[in-house]
């Protein structure tokens, strides 16, 4: 039966490791799960029936991206974000805070919002956390995020905090903005740069605001994952066991190891999609640069035990000769590549949590990773 609403069920622990479900109208969503990045309404070089193929549950759309071009009021008369990027199951949207904050050389934040000159055409635009969430209710995505204010690090203690605060104020105004939209969720951002007491009383003033999920932003921006890490355990304490804990922007798979460890359930990153147009492959074995020499006259594929055809069929010559030669195709098998990867980490984890041998997973991948060095 097609469920209604926005819903977690957590299905087992191990440790602070967790497996469940979120279900919501357009399906149900396996955690710990990772989001293929759809910037611009579109997985980079994969196919959306591809994506959905490997095991992927959602995808992530960018709200900053997308209402620059085609726009968002455009995209609504399309028909919305998942017709017009061929995608039935759920979207996940981000506000497109990070994006302002990393793209745009001329910004001002104050209370109201942020204005920012776009990165495209150097036109003026103006988004408050009211404008956010329409932009994100126009795209027609399942869950929205928050407007925050992102702050690079390292910084002083007065600019993290003092973003902090304004970003606890957004997300207010944000759930105001979202209201009530059954099947639909809005989750908050927890914010406090790499400082402990300021991301728990973060992770503290959002969940009074009852919020159907909760995200860790601010992260994977250069600092030692051993900071990342640290903040997660400040907050993780703080956030409720029946709602699902999204790390925003995160990443290596080592790091998503990690952070499953320590109780996260979502994941995003670019960077098996953008490793895979620059020659770089993940696999069980560990990373393999595929401009690399070695391999030119290698007969061997990437991983002859997968179950994706472009880890399985194609030899590491070939694929080496396509990325030195700069061919489309190259970008492609190895998108396709990385991604299947990332997904099979997820699925091999939830099966580790519920058979309770989470922390055993973890070494053996990690052994597995040390093995491509030694060829």
């Amino acid at each position: 039966m097609t469920p209604t609403r926005f819903g977690f069920t957590l299905h087992r622990q191990d440790g602070a490791a967790r497996t469940g479900e979120i279900a919501m109208p357009r399906g149900v969503i396996r955690t710990p799960a990772f989001m293929p990045v759809g910037t611009a309404a579109t997985v980079k070089a994969m196919y959306a029936s591809q994506v959905r193929e490997l095991g992927a549950d959602v995808v992530l759309g960018n709200t900053y991206h997308l209402m620059l071009r085609p726009g968002a009021e455009r995209m609504a008369r399309l028909g919305g974000l998942h017709r017009f990027m061929q995608w039935d199951g759920p979207i996940l949207t981000d506000s497109g805070g990070f994006q302002v904050m990393s793209l745009s050389a001329l910004r001002k934040i104050d209370e109201a919002g942020v204005t920012f000159r776009s990165h495209i055409d150097g036109s003026a635009h103006h988004m408050s956390p009211e404008r956010s969430i329409e932009i994100q209710g126009l795209l027609g995505s399942d869950i929205q995020m928050q407007l925050d204010e992102c702050v690079r690090l390292p910084a002083e203690r007065t600019e993290i905090e003092k973003a902090m605060h304004l970003s606890l104020r957004w997300a207010e105004r944000c759930r105001v903005a979202f209201g009530e939209q059954p099947g639909k969720a809005m989750f908050g951002i927890v914010q406090g740069g790499d400082l402990p007491d300021l991301r728990a009383e973060s992770a503290r003033a959002l969940v009074d605001l009852d919020l159907k999920g909760y995200a860790i932003g601010g992260l994977a921006v250069g600092e030692p994952q051993e900071t990342m890490f640290g903040m997660i355990e400040a907050v993780e304490p703080h956030l409720p066991v029946h709602k699902p804990r999204y790390l925003m922007g995160v990443g290596t798979p080592d790091d998503i190891l990690g952070a499953v460890a320590r109780g996260i359930d979502m994941f995003d990153c670019v960077m098996p999609t953008r490793a895979g147009r620059h020659g770089l492959a993940y696999t069980r074995h560990g990373r393999v640069n595929l401009r690399n020499a070695r391999w030119a006259e290698d007969t061997t594929p990437l991983d002859e035990a997968s179950a994706c055809p472009a880890a399985r069929d194609y030899s590491r010559a070939y694929l080496h000769h396509l990325v030195r030669a700069n061919e489309i195709l190259g970008m492609m098998l190895l998108t396709w590549n990385n991604l299947a990867y990332y997904q099979d980490l997820m699925a091999g984890a939830r099966a580790a949590i519920r058979e309770g041998r989470y922390g055993a997973y973890c070494e053996d991948t990690r052994a597995g990773w040390r093995g491509e060095t030694a060829r």
